[in-house]
Formats: structure tokens, sequence, C-alpha cells
């Protein structure tokens, strides 16, 4: 018998309670994808994938387990079921494990319009692809092909809780890169470049991405040193996003709440010059990373991470709040078999 996906969850939820679970969440996932690589011209690889999955996370007190499985049949719901209180009756106790309450769940989720109506096909994609790789090979000096991808991805997440949480969503992903190599011999380099957006619509130019894979591969032809010296020193956009990475993982709170992070006796101290500030938005529209609440059903809300210098606050979900005396402001996700951790959305 075929069952919608909130019978599916609903089914995971009232089974869970039924077996001696005291609280239960569920997230299931579906989605499709199309993705499609090119080398030189020629077509190499075109695929298309759908898929379901499921994840049920139970608590027994402060007892807690995690499982998920991709088949969605009735008997083998049950069984993810069983097998899941089992795991937790025989889990230690966890005494951070928690929840959010009724009371802590967002009550509105606002509209960020992160699902494109619109879709690429394979031959779309294979058009941006080729557009990028052409526009690539077209720079003087480029000498090989390392190939051009491109794919579409939809998903649909939803989530369900016995403490009220009920939240589904749509998103969309669309994107393109090109790498490509200039010179010969020892003397080769390689570049590469790309774009993804929410809307396909919002993509760039793939002849500019593409273009620019080209120059900055060229670019990286005859390297010389420079004399030992102080000079001023521009990163470039990758290298700067890999800063703030470090940054980011710094001050998510499993790190602090570990000990193990260098800025756990940092809260409210200078860590930037004071010319720096950086910003978090997860209501950004149409952001890659954007949500509107997260995935224990917390609010998210727009804030400073780092004002004038001065490290404002940790990322937190709701166990990592518990271990730190916090509260959690909302940065949780979460996998199929995996409990909350904390992350950050757009930051910039």
């Amino acid at each position: 018998m075929t069952t919608t996906p909130d019978q599916q969850l609903d089914f995971l939820l009232t089974t869970a309670l039924k077996m001696g679970a005291t609280a239960a969440e569920v997230i299931l996932a579906s989605g499709s994808s199309t993705s499609v690589t090119i080398r030189n011209g020629t077509t190499e690889r075109i695929e298309r994938s759908d898929s379901q999955d499921v994840g049920l996370r139970v608590f027994i007190g402060q007892q807690v387990a995690s499982a998920s499985s991709t088949d969605v049949r009735p008997d083998a719901l049950k069984a993810l079921v069983e097998r899941t209180v089992a795991m937790a009756r025989v889990a230690p106790e966890d005494p951070y494990a928690v929840m959010a309450t009724p009371a802590q769940l967002a009550k509105n989720a606002p509209d960020l319009d992160l699902n494109d109506p619109a879709s690429l096909d394979a031959k779309a994609l294979l058009a941006l692809a080729t557009e990028a790789e052409d526009a690539a090979r077209a720079v003087s000096g480029i000498s090989n092909s390392d190939g051009a991808d491109a794919s579409h991805s939809r998903s649909r997440v939803l989530l369900r809780g016995s403490n009220g949480l009920n939240y589904s969503a749509e998103h969309t992903d669309s994107g393109f890169s090109v790498c490509v190599l200039a010179g010969s011999g020892t003397g080769m380099e390689r570049d590469y470049d790309y774009a993804s957006a929410v809307y396909a619509g919002d993509l760039p130019p793939a002849d500019a991405i593409g273009r620019n894979a080209g120059e900055q591969t060229v670019a990286r032809l005859n390297p010389r040193r420079v004399a030992t010296g102080h000079y001023p020193v521009i990163f470039a956009p990758r290298v700067a996003a890999s800063l703030l990475r470090s940054f980011l993982s710094a001050i998510n709170g499993s790190s602090i709440a570990r000990g193990t992070s260098f800025l756990k006796d940092s809260l409210h101290k200078p860590v930037f010059g004071s010319s720096i500030t950086i910003f978090e938005d997860p209501h950004r529209l149409r952001g890659q990373r954007s949500r509107p609440l997260d995935a224990e059903g917390l609010p998210t809300t727009a804030q400073k991470l780092i004002d004038g210098g001065i490290l404002q606050d940790w990322l937190l979900d709701l166990s990592t709040a518990k271990r730190l005396g916090l509260q959690s402001n909302g940065h949780a996700v979460r996998g199929m078999a995996s409990p909350p951790s904390p992350s950050a959305s757009n930051v910039y």
C-alpha cells in the first residue's frame, strides 16, 4: 500500500511513542537531481537520481538514539522504529540531550523564496557546461580542459516532532563549474571557476565564468619569487572564504563546549581588527544557506558575529547551549541519522 510522506511521519512518531519513547522527532527528505559533465566539447556523463531518506531520533528519558533508512515501506518503517527504540534503551544517559519545548518553536516561518519553479533539464545543463568550457578554452594560453560540470537539484524536507514541530520546505540549487589547464610538461598549471544559485536565472553568464577560469589559469604560468619584505596583501575571494570558514569552526558551540577551540575564552573580546564586522543573515532571499527556522524548530535571526572586531556570540543549538549554560540562538542543522549540531547560515 502506498503511503504519503505525512502518513509516514505520523506513523513513525506514533509508533515510537507507543513503543515507550518519551519523545521523538522525524525528518524526511526527498529530492531529484540531474548533472552532466563534458570535456573538450564531448559529453562524458549525464546522470539523473531520485532519493528519499527518513531519519528518526527517539528519547527515553535522557537516553537517545538516531537511525535512518531509505526504505519507506510500512514494514521497513516499523523496523526502523523498533531498531531505534532498542538502541535508545541501551544508550548511556546524555544529560545534555534535549528537544525544543512547544514555547520555543518558531511560530511563523518567513518565505525566503528558496524554490525555483523552473527546472534545468539535461539539454539546458549541457548548454551551460559547453558555453563555460568553450569560453575557458578560448583564452590564449589554455592548452587543455579538465572538464565542465553543470547540475540542477530540487529537494523537499519535512520535520515532525512530538513537541509539536511541523515544518516542510522545498529548495532548489543550480550551478556549473569549469577547470582548464595552461602550459605544458612540468610547467603546466590548473585553475577553475564556478557559480551556483537557488534560482537558475540568478546564475552569472556561463561565458564570463569560463573566461575567468581561463584567465586565472594562464595567470599562474611562470611564477616568480618576490624579495623578502613587508607588502600589502589582498586575499582572493576563495582564500578570504577559507579564513571565514576557520573562524566559523572556531566559534561553533560544539568546539566551545569541548574546550577545543582557540577562541573558547574570547567571547566579547577583540579577535579581528576594529574595521572588521561579520554578519550572518539566515533570512537572505534566495540565499543558498538561508533557513526560516533551524533543524530543532527554533526561529532564526540575523546578527553580527563580529562587531568592530569583537566576538559577539557562539553558534549554538539546544544541546551545546545547555552545556554552556546559555540559550540556543537557532543554529541547529542535522542529517538523517545524526543529532542536531550548530552551523552558520549566510555569512558576509
